[in-house]
């Protein structure tokens, strides 16, 4: 009999595990924010299959939650699994594919690195002495804004060495440091002991953009630093057109590139957010384009056949065939939800893969928006990541809502 009850205790103990487990693979693969159509079935493929009905009339709304907020209950042997969701109408947008180009400028100057000053026989870095790191936004100096890197070398040469109070951004903080600049024995001027950059440019794809509003996304992911790996504190921006007149095919342990140019100053957009998720911003010009296609909500994004629109001679978009290999729900890495591989031996000739210059090329799944291309696998340029369409789509109705508040 006890061996019975301790038995029993068991299989009771493995069962409880058991249960929990289901329960957070569960929560990991239903998204924190699930949205639906109304009167659509919504099922999220994984090993576990959830079908919902998107009939709001049949679920109590939740009290002062605002918006088009439900109460449902998922339950499994009667845990709670998911509480609540949201109703919303299918958005409409024009995919991309296009290339253009990124001219930046930044909100301050980025100190991207630093450098010791001669003085007889030391070697002195009145900077870094005073507390000023790698990767800070010098903002002001004596309480002058900094638009230019030549506003630095302006104000510290023309200092004649007097004390100067340094005003930075580091992270979310503000801080006000003294330095005291030193006479360089080379060239008999004051310096700092600081190289800051002010502005970046390059090459992305535009992923797509609202017909109504003209608000557009691309890219995928931030404007980074090539130095510090530092999101660029964005003041000002355009997107131009470029031609892509070749590409460095990628190989395992060396990423590729597409080669291009700009072919006019003319905007073709305004950028107004450098974020995580890409750059976005407001059309000014034509842009070729594709017909209008429903976004796809993260949930629907599932691993099967797609295909991407990108660019790799020109400027005209082609189709590519792709798959999407794993689906991540989380919102841990908003950049990084889906694992893709290329496929498309005509892509794979020409690229050998992924290559930068793709990032922001729409990732296009049953018709809708799913996402966008954002990173390769540095040892495997056949594979990459992706970031849903919903994510990007928080910033670009910042973006929207801002026109329309104005």
């Amino acid at each position: 009999m006890r061996k019975l009850i301790k038995a029993a205790a068991v299989f009771g103990a493995a069962g409880a595990s058991l249960l929990l487990a289901l329960i957070l693979y569960i929560q990991y693969i239903i998204p924190e924010d699930l949205n639906v159509g109304k009167s659509e079935e919504f099922i999220i493929n994984g090993k576990l299959s959830l079908a919902l009905t998107g009939e709001k009339d049949l679920l109590p709304k939740i009290a002062d939650a605002g918006g088009n907020i439900y109460g449902l209950n998922i339950r499994l042997r009667g845990h709670p699994v998911q509480e609540a969701i949201s109703f919303t109408e299918e958005r409409m947008v024009v995919p991309g594919g296009n290339p253009f180009g990124i001219k930046l400028h930044t909100q301050g100057v980025l100190i991207v690195g630093m450098t010791d000053i001669q003085l007889g026989a030391k070697l002195l870095n009145p900077a870094k002495e005073a507390g000023v790191k790698v990767g800070d936004i010098l903002t002001h100096i004596d309480g002058r804004k900094l638009e230019r890197g030549c506003d630095v070398k302006y104000m510290v040469s023309g200092g004649a060495g007097q004390s100067l109070t340094f005003t930075l951004r580091r992270g979310t903080e503000e801080l006000e440091l003294t330095v005291e600049p030193v006479l360089s024995e080379f060239d008999r001027e004051y310096k700092a002991g600081i190289w800051v950059r002010d502005s970046s440019a390059g090459i992305g794809t535009m992923t797509y953009f609202d017909p109504r509003s003209g608000a557009f996304a691309g890219l995928g992911h931030a404007v980074c630093d090539v130095d510090t790996g530092a999101i660029m504190p964005m003041a000002s921006g355009k997107i131009v057109d470029v031609n892509i007149s070749g590409v460095n095919a990628g190989q395992s342990g060396r990423p590729g590139e597409l080669k291009g140019a700009f072919i006019s100053d003319t905007p073709l957009g305004e950028l107004h957010i450098n974020s995580e998720a890409g750059l976005f911003g407001v059309l000014t010009g034509n842009f070729i384009s594709h017909d209008p296609m429903p976004m796809a909500r993260k949930g629907e994004v599932q691993p099967g056949p797609a295909v991407i629109f990108s660019t790799i001679s020109g400027n005209k978009p082609q189709s590519f065939d792709i798959t999407i290999e794993k689906v991540n729900h989380s919102d841990i890495s908003p950049t990084k939800n889906m694992v893709i591989k290329i496929n498309d031996d005509g892509l794979l000739s020409a690229t050998g893969g992924i290559v930068q210059g793709m990032s922001g090329s729409p990732i296009i799944q049953n018709g809708k928006l799913a996402g966008a291309v954002t990173h390769v696998f540095v040892n495997d340029p056949t594979r990459g990541y992706g970031i849903f369409a919903e994510n990007m789509d928080k910033q670009l109705t910042k973006i929207e809502n801002n026109r329309i508040a104005a």
